[in-house]
């Protein structure tokens, strides 16, 4: 089943291919400038900081439902083991095997592909079984720090936490804006909070998974206009699921990840964020979020900080 010509009208309108140049990689990561760097760290006042990740744990937010997505299995290899002899210092070492999506974490820009393209018009078929991503992996995203901006889009509607399966659409984080009294700006990271995360915190996996609120097709527009640099949310799909539109899976990673060149993340604890920004009437803040420099990934776990 191809893709509606919905969908390739609002591709063309937010594409950014060839705009830093046929050998760019990071997309819209390009918009975080030395200037937008320098207002992000003048936001900080009180030198407030607040985790945003959720632990990395065997019971984790996998529940199965997207497959081959497994939670972290952490098992030590060496515990108080004394290397070089008897009475020597000892030391305990250890492993995980995790997907690199299982908890709060970026996708790559080749995470997700449409009709055999990545960003920039590279061909799918340079994401391999051997060496994962060639072009646009999550390894090229070297820093990641920017002025962050959270859209408390549940607050700005009177909820603590939308229903499952609401679509946030532009109007949503247009009332979010307000609600906060901020404007998101050129090279900003952009945070949307639902609540869903609240499911998750309680013991909720299958609530906080399915159905889930999310954002609506028509949001990367809003995004591409204001040239954001990144999105993340608290929810596990991103996008609104099931879908706004009946039996068009996935579009909004197609159309952010593909088309805009933006990274995209999930599973990021806002609550704390929120509360916090309720305090300190303010919603702008320094944001560090690089991933883990994954060769050739298509996504990272991150444990990303607002400095208030």
């Amino acid at each position: 089943m191809s893709l509606p010509a919905e969908f390739h009208d609002i591709a063309k309108r937010v594409n950014n291919w060839g705009r830093w140049g046929s050998e760019d990689q990071i997309g819209t990561l390009n918009l975080i400038t030395d200037e937008v760097v320098r207002e992000a760290a003048a936001t900080v006042r009180t030198g407030r900081r607040i985790p945003l990740a959720i632990p990395l744990e065997h019971d984790g937010v996998q529940t199965g439902m997207i497959p081959g997505r497994v939670n972290p299995l952490h098992a030590m290899v060496q515990i108080n083991q004394e290397l070089f002899g008897p009475g020597t210092v000892a030391t305990s070492d250890d492993i995980v095997t995790m997907s690199l999506q299982t908890a709060t974490h970026w996708d790559a820009l080749t995470h997700a592909s449409h009709s055999g393209k990545i960003y920039n018009g590279r061909p799918a078929t340079s994401v391999t079984a051997h060496a994962g991503a060639e072009f646009s992996g999550i390894g090229t995203v070297r820093h990641l720090v920017s002025r962050g901006v959270l859209l408390d889009v549940a607050r700005a509607r009177g909820v603590d936490r939308l229903e499952g399966g609401h679509t946030v659409t532009p109007e949503d984080l247009e009332a979010a804006e307000e609600f906060g009294g901020v404007k998101v700006h050129a090279g900003d990271v952009v945070l949307v909070r639902t609540g869903q995360m609240q499911l998750y915190l309680g013991g909720d996996k299958h609530g906080y998974t399915y159905p889930s609120p999310g954002l609506s097709v028509r949001t990367p527009e809003w995004f591409h206009a204001r040239d954001v640099a990144a999105v993340a949310n608290d929810t596990v799909t991103f996008e609104v699921f099931p879908p706004e539109i009946e039996d068009l899976w996935m579009p909004v990673h197609a159309l952010d990840l593909v088309e805009m060149g933006m990274l995209q993340g999930q599973n990021w604890n806002l609550e704390k964020l929120s509360t916090a920004c309720a305090e300190e009437r303010r919603y702008a803040f320094l944001l560090t979020a690089t991933p883990e420099p994954f060769a050739g990934g298509t996504g990272s776990p991150v444990a990303p900080v607002a400095v208030l």
